[in-house]
This record gives C-alpha cells, sequence and structure tokens, in this order.
C-alpha cells in the first residue's frame, strides 16, 4: 500500500481525490453497486450526462481500475460496464457522502437563499 500527502500539490493521491470528487464518477458508482449495466441504462439511471460526458467518466474509471468494460460478440455489439474489486471498496465511503447530501440539501439551499 502506498502512502501520499494530499496537501502536497505534486501527490498524485489528489487524482483519486478528483475521480471521487467529481459528480458524474459518483454517479456511476452509486449505479453500479447492484451490478453490470450497459451505457444507455447507465444514462438514463443517472439522467442529465450527455453521452460524451458519460462516456469520458466511463474511460477515466476504466483506467483508474474502478470499472470494467465488457464487449460481447453479438450483432449488435453489447458492451457492460461493471464495478471492479477496487471500484465496490470505493461503495461505502462514497454512499455515506451521498447520504449526507440528501439529508443536509434542505439546509444547505436554505443557507444559499440567506447568502444571496
Amino acid at each position: 500500500m502506498g502512502t501520499g500527502d494530499v496537501f502536497d500539490p505534486n501527490c498524485p493521491t489528489r487524482v483519486v481525490l478528483d475521480r471521487i470528487g467529481d459528480k458524474w464518477s459518483v454517479l456511476v458508482l452509486l449505479s453500479l453497486v447492484h451490478g453490470p449495466m450497459r451505457f444507455t441504462q447507465l444514462r438514463a439511471r443517472i439522467g442529465g450526462v450527455t453521452p460524451k460526458v458519460l462516456t469520458q467518466t466511463l474511460r477515466a474509471m476504466e483506467q483508474d481500475g474502478l470499472v470494467t468494460r465488457k464487449v460481447f460478440a453479438e450483432v449488435p455489439p453489447r458492451v457492460e460496464y461493471a464495478l471492479t474489486d477496487l471500484g465496490r471498496s470505493l461503495h461505502e465511503p462514497v454512499s455515506v457522502v451521498a447520504r449526507w447530501a440528501e439529508q443536509n440539501i434542505t439546509e444547505i439551499l436554505r443557507a444559499r437563499e440567506e447568502v444571496s
């Protein structure tokens, strides 16, 4: 296991924080936790994401070892995305943050209104 200092601007750990801080990556991870999905299923589940952005997100997550992409030799070709063991290990901390956001959105919106 490697160690890092997230406060060091040259630490590669910051790349990981960028990935898990990206809303699309979080939504992909939360969508895939129950099993593999096709691109169109993911896009429908997440909502509001363009095909280009979803493709970029899935490629980056695959490159980071969080997601696998499996192509089935069918006509037309079928592609499924699934979490790797590493991706599944990220589910618990991400789901805690997602629940926190859901539980506190009213208070955050109220605070925003007060500042505006």
